[in-house]
């Protein structure tokens, strides 16, 4: 079998990487001749204190780490790959008390409690109400007379609603939930200059926010998640600081993931215009799956080995950090016949855009198909002619495959 022809200290979570593009050759090189390899990393760089990574690259095996939390760890390190090279050991595992970065049974515990927001007919009930604020977001972006940012005037707009109609936020909080969310995640990217000081006081603000609503549903409860999540806490329901964490999680993985997959998707339509005719002419259920697969907002994340284990015929050892990288999972020529190709019609489609199953699969998943169809559809149907007129403007990061920027016109 070859040997991967990767440059000397090529690491997929370099933030300028992801700042340029998606290493999907690097990825494919990977998946051919050395499925699972180590990645090794300067002690310190990524906030950890050890010597690198596992790379995994291959469907199956994304698939099997995120399916075995007894033997792959969320919470060891949580499920970030790469912190700010200053980032304090106190400072990640204070994380732990996200859902994202817990284990079963503490996770299996928070996530039967958070998921009563998230049933079929709670999704349901917000269906109408969205479908007239995706409406009502093209509409006011196409009153734009000459190029405007779709990212800012569109892609941004329905998850932030979506989310403030979820958990009772005002309409005109969003902005705050806006703003505090990117100062979370841009710690990568110097056009923001945002300190680790600054995402820590912007995830503090998030979560006295949220802690607030939560003390307030308690004494008054209302027809929305909040309640049904915190008015009984000796009843198996959240106290104030696990509703807390539940916002600041559900703020960046129900707002920033779903604004890039809705990003990527225009820009992706854009580009092949045959796609974005087939859309218009046929709405396809199928496309919204294949926007997130095309998209996978979430580059990778990690879980730490809790045993010597195998996997891809190398041996890792008990500590080791694996990284597990959707991207290269979603492009995997064994699952998906003609993987870079953009195909909305795409059926079966079993990405791993809202991770590998197991008990991380994305909670929202629901909403988020949700959100993509209803804002597409109302593209399609006012502003049909959109063009870009600008290259994406892509952030720096080591995780997230995000775009701060895209120039449209509505045509």
């Amino acid at each position: 079998m070859p040997c991967p022809a990767l440059p000397d200290g090529f690491d997929f979570t370099d933030p300028d990487l992801l700042h340029h593009r998606v290493p999907l050759p690097e990825f494919a090189e990977l998946r051919a001749a050395e499925p699972v390899r180590w990645i090794p990393q300067p002690a310190g760089i990524a906030g950890f204190q050890d010597e690198g990574y596992w790379a995994v690259t291959r469907h199956a095996d994304v698939r099997y780490v995120s399916t075995h939390p007894d033997i792959f760890s969320s919470t060891l390190n949580t499920a970030i790959i790469r912190f700010h090279e200053h980032m304090e050991r106190d400072a990640i595992d204070a994380q732990r008390l996200i859902l994202l970065n817990m284990d079963p049974p503490e996770h299996t515990r928070v996530r039967q409690i958070v998921q009563r927001g998230f049933t079929p007919r709670a999704i349901r009930a917000l269906e109408e109400r969205l479908r007239d604020r995706a409406q009502s977001i093209v509409t006011n972006a196409r009153a734009h007379s000459g190029p405007f940012d779709f990212v800012t005037e569109v892609a941004c707009e329905l998850p932030l609603q979506a989310i403030a109609e979820l958990i009772g936020i005002p309409q005109n909080d969003r902005a705050k939930i806006f703003e505090w969310s990117n100062k979370m995640i841009a710690y990568d990217d110097p056009e923001y200059a945002i300190t680790e000081q600054v995402g820590a006081e912007s995830a503090a603000e998030l979560i006295t926010y949220a802690m607030a609503m939560a003390a307030e549903r308690k004494q008054c409860p209302a027809h929305d998640i909040v309640s049904t999540l915190v008015a009984a806490e000796d009843e198996g329901n959240l106290n104030s600081d696990e509703f807390g964490f539940f916002v600041l999680m559900l703020s960046v993985a129900g707002n920033e993931t779903t604004r890039n997959a809705i990003t990527h998707g225009m820009h992706a339509f854009l580009t092949h215009p045959e796609q974005w005719e087939l859309y218009k002419r046929e709405r396809p259920s199928t496309a919204a799956e294949e926007i997130v697969r095309w998209a996978t907002p979430v580059n990778a994340f990690q879980r730490t080995a809790t045993q010597d284990t195998e996997l891809g015929g190398k041996l890792i050892h008990q500590g080791d950090r694996v990284g597990i990288f959707y991207a290269s999972a979603n492009h995997d020529p064994e699952v998906f016949e003609n993987p870079d190709a953009f195909d909305v019609m795409r059926d079966p489609n079993p990405h791993l855009g809202f991770g590998g199953g197991g008990p991380h699969y994305c909670l929202g998943k629901s909403l988020a198909v949700l959100e993509i169809d209803l804002i597409f559809n109302a593209i399609a149907d006012a502003m049909p002619n959109l063009t870009l007129t600008g290259d994406p403007r892509r952030l720096r990061s080591a995780w997230i495959n995000g775009v701060k920027e895209l120039q449209v016109t509505a045509g």
